[in-house]
């Protein structure tokens, strides 16, 4: 039998699957500070309902195909926005959700990205300009908490979309055309117009490639202004790429995408698009890239009890501080070496012995790990101290 994980499919464990966790753990701060409520979502749809209407886009290429035993084709979830078809409805408006979780895609692997990866969403359906904006300030704030240095970049698909009106780009050729201006930051300039040239479109490179003053005098470049003028309000500072498109095509006006300036890739995004008709707009971040950059300490056990010959005061103890909030790892069983080697290996900051001595006068050594200075400590001392 194999034991080995799936390839693009990974275990997590110890430190790793603790800062994870941290990770998780600041991003769902951030989302309910800003109002958003939780919500869960079936990993397996019909597949009929995972494609929807966006079947060219590349990440619905890239869908995991199943069949049960009633022989109905269904699929794992690629995202959660289209789920939002089906949970909103009825829903107060704006209907204001969060979810954290997993999604899987069929594609390569590469760095910061494997075939199961988690997916951090925030979603208004019933939105307006000053949401977008309060959505690109979680996004500032989650990567402030995180300590990873980002860029924001915004356009419009309104914008995109007039342009190539204006440039008499046949229609039927549009969304390929957007798709292939997107690839600006990613490809080199001869090769996005190389795809552009069967397209009638390379003449797209010049407009593309200006500086922002040269987009005032479309109508929906009014749509960027107003955005900008809404992050200000909320310290947010944003940039205007006028390729940015994101790989889906349901995106129907502002769009953006946060960029580490260490990896020069893209870690946040999102956008506005329609739900049943309704005006709605979101961010989203992937786990697995932010993992590579976030500047945070893993929370893990603060203290571990070692029982010496007297295990009722130590569970007594343990459970004590445990009601205090401080997280114990509680050892009955083991000698003094082999329990201090178990704390080393567990990065657990502070031990506390509990021995007849200690009990006798109702104060506790406890080591620090790191510096190895032991003090002898009461019951409320140490509470008050790791609480």
């Amino acid at each position: 039998m194999k034991t080995q994980t799936v390839k693009g499919f990974q275990d997590y464990v110890g430190i790793e699957a603790a800062k994870r966790a941290k990770v998780l753990k600041i991003i769902q701060e951030q989302f309910e500070l800003y109002g958003f409520e939780p919500a869960e979502t079936p990993t397996i749809e019909f597949e009929e309902f995972v494609k929807g209407d966006n079947i060219n886009d590349e990440a619905v290429r890239d869908i995991f195909k199943l069949e049960d035993r009633g022989k109905r084709k269904l699929a794992l979830r690629f995202e959660f926005t289209f789920q939002l078809k089906r949970i909103a409805k009825n829903q107060k408006l704006p209907y204001k959700r969060f979810q954290i979780g997993t999604v899987f895609r069929d594609e390569p692997i590469r760095k910061g990205r494997i075939r199961e990866f988690v997916q951090c969403d925030a979603d208004i359906i019933g939105s307006s300009v000053k949401d977008e904006a309060e959505c690109l300030a979680l996004g500032k704030n989650v990567f402030e908490k995180l300590n990873i240095p980002v860029k924001i970049y915004v356009n419009n698909r309104k914008l995109m979309n007039e342009i190539l009106v204006s440039e008499k780009i046949e229609e039927k050729n549009r969304e390929q055309v957007i798709r292939e201006l997107d690839k600006l930051d990613k490809s080199t300039t001869k090769e996005v117009a190389d795809k552009l040239k069967p397209l009638g479109a390379e003449k797209l490179m010049k407009i593309f490639k200006q500086k922002e003053k040269f987009f005032e005098k479309y109508s929906y470049y009014k749509e960027i202004k107003e955005l900008k003028t809404n992050c200000k309000n909320y310290g947010v500072k944003v940039e205007f790429r006028p390729f940015l498109a994101r790989g889906f095509s349901y995106y129907n006006g502002t769009v953006f995408e946060i960029w580490s300036k260490e990896l020069g890739v893209s870690i946040g995004a999102g956008g506005n698009y329609l739900i049943d008709e309704i005006q709605s707009t979101g961010i989203s971040f992937g786990l697995e890239p932010i993992l590579l950059l976030a500047k945070v300490q893993a929370d893990t056990t603060q203290v571990q009890i070692i029982s010496i010959g007297e295990a009722d005061t130590a569970i007594r103890l343990a459970e004590k501080l445990r009601g205090s909030g401080i997280s114990v790892n509680l050892l009955l069983d083991k000698s003094i070496g082999k329990a201090m080697d178990y704390a080393n290996s567990k990065n657990i900051g502070k031990v506390i012995f509990v021995g007849k001595d200690e009990v006798a006068k109702k104060k506790f050594k406890v080591k620090d790990m790191k510096s190895g200075d032991e003090k002898f400590l009461s019951e409320s001392e140490i509470i008050r101290i790791f609480g």
